[in-house]
This record gives C-alpha cells, structure tokens and sequence, in this order.
C-alpha cells in the first residue's frame, strides 16, 4: 500500500470540499471495497477523506410516502429496518444476498453503489485492463469470460457491475442525492447514474470527482410481490452469474431488472409489457442486443429461467 494522507470532516460540502482540494483524493466510509484495491495497488490515492463522522446514517420516511436513506446507512441495517423489509421486500433480499454478515456491517449505502467489478483481470495487475489503466488493452476480451458481460458492453470492457443491491435499487427507480464543494445539490435517476463503459470503461459513475453522494430515496411503495433471485456458483461468498429483481403485479404486469449481465444492473422498461406473456418474451427483448461470449452464452438462458421463477413466486 503507498503512503497516503487522512483527514476528518465536518459536513457534506466539506468532504467535498476537501477532495476538491487534494488531486488524487477519496472518500472513505466503510471500506470494504476501497482498501481491498489500496493493498493491490490498483487504487493508490494521495489523500482519503473520511465522511463517517457526518449524519448521513438514518433512513427517514418521505411526505409524499417513500424513504430517505442516508449514504452512510449500513447495509445490515437497512436490509433490517421494518419499512424496507415491509414496503421494499426486494431490496431487502438484495442486501442479504450480497455479503457476509461482517462485510454487510460496514458496508454503505453510497458505496455499494460505488464499488467497482470484480472482473478477475482488473483485479491482475499483470494483465491489461482499461478500466484499471485507460487505453492498456481489455485482457478479457479473449479470455476466460463466463462471470463477464452479455449486453452493453464495448471493444474497450466486457466487465459486469457487482452490486446486489444496486439491482433492487434499479427496480425500485431509486434516486441518488449528492453535494459539491459549493453546496450545490442535485438529484440522479439511478437509471442514469452508471455508465456503460464505451470508450471510458474506467468511469463508472456520472459523479464528479468531488460529488459526494448523501443520500439514496425511494419513491412510494410499487406494491405487488417483490422477488429478487441469485444464481451464483456456490451459495454464498460468490458475486451473482445472474441476478434478477422483480416486481409481479396479480396481473402479471411489472418490473425487472437484471445483475451479473453488463456494466450497470439491466433494465429496459419497454421490455416490460411483455412481463404477462411470460419470461421468455421479456429477456428476447432485454438481450436483444445481446453479444455473448461461447463461455458466457448461458446466462441469457439462466435469466430467462431465473425471471420465469420469479414472475411464478411473484403470482403464487
């Protein structure tokens, strides 16, 4: 790990303030992804800023109904609070699904959003990769590709976005709340919130460098059945194949959104009102620009069955 300076934070505005003025700065809460890439040296920044201290840790209701989670919210409690387990099951699930007891203890809301692929050759300091060293080449393409993606990817990246959580957050039309240095605020549809990686595969995010996120909201309960499902190599410790979270009206109409398939969790709306005829007609839709590898051409083939259990559990 190479050296690095630390400092504590009042407010918001300040940690944003403080990244602003320190080049090659982070933020630090938990940790449990940043520290992992500080040790190999993939991440390596000059100065961390730790936001711990700040009130970002309480989930409030709304007026017009939905939740107010803040950015600092362990996972362990929001995957526990009543109103999450009540209103937004799926998100639960999601959370629980995602890591141990320890990791989800110190785990955030902002950074799990913000925790980047674990796609084997970023995490190879040996081999090529864009997303770790922009314009070096992506050793995945024509390598050992079955966790990697099927859909949205590029030339330039073929990684996966390994949040479970993000996923449910998908499906559930979240929104992300951030500060800047200045005390500007703005509010990001998570719809838009990660990128695909095109041409710039080692930009995850829309952020900007000193854009700190404070909070993540839900809007009203959708109602319906909320399922969320993980298809994974073994049943826990392991990041998902595929995922799906889903929303089942009695009608059969709803929602979904997929993990484990492309660069941010998948979902097109326009997919969705085919959710009544059934799975196969929504993943033909979701995939249709689908370009898998021989190696990772089953996940389209495990989605599809995975929704079709979901849309089952979401009607019984």
């Amino acid at each position: 790990m190479k050296p690095f300076t630390y400092e504590r934070v009042q407010s918001p505005a300040q940690a944003a303030a403080a990244v602003a003025s320190h080049p090659g700065a982070k933020f630090i809460a938990g940790g449990t992804n940043l520290l992992d890439l500080m040790k190999l040296q993939i991440e390596a920044p000059a100065h961390l800023v730790d936001v711990n201290g700040l009130a970002l840790d309480k989930i409030d209701a709304l007026p017009e109904g939905g939740l107010r989670i803040g950015a600092l919210v362990r996972n362990t409690d929001l995957a526990a609070d009543e109103r999450v387990r009540r209103d937004y099951g799926v998100l639960s699930r999601a959370l629980l699904a995602g890591a141990s007891g320890q990791l989800r203890n110190k785990a955030t809301t902002a950074g799990n959003l913000l925790q980047r692929t674990r796609c084997p050759y970023f995490y190879d300091t040996d081999q090529p990769c864009n997303k770790r060293r922009p314009g070096s080449g992506c050793s995945a393409i024509g390598g050992v590709t079955r966790q990697l993606a099927v859909v949205g990817s590029s030339t330039a990246c073929i990684a996966t976005h390994p949040s479970d959580m993000a996923v449910a957050m998908r499906v559930l039309d979240a929104s992300v709340e951030t500060v800047r240095p200045d005390g500007r605020t703005r509010v990001i549809p998570i719809a838009d919130f990660h990128r695909l990686p095109g041409d710039t595969p080692h930009i995850d995010t829309v952020l900007e460098r000193d854009e700190l996120i404070t909070a993540v909201t839900l809007p009203r309960p959708a109602g319906g059945t909320q399922v969320y499902r993980k298809v994974r190599d073994r049943a826990s410790y392991a990041f998902a194949l595929v995922s799906v979270a889903a929303i089942v009206q009695r009608d059969g109409s709803g929602r979904v959104a997929v993990g484990g398939v492309a660069h941010k969790p998948w979902r097109i709306e326009a997919a969705e009102s085919a959710m009544p005829q059934g799975a196969k007609a929504v993943t033909t839709r979701l995939f249709a620009d689908a370009r898998p590898t021989e190696e990772n051409a089953f996940k389209l083939t495990l989605a599809e069955r995975a929704l079709a259990a979901a849309i089952e559990q979401g009607k019984s």
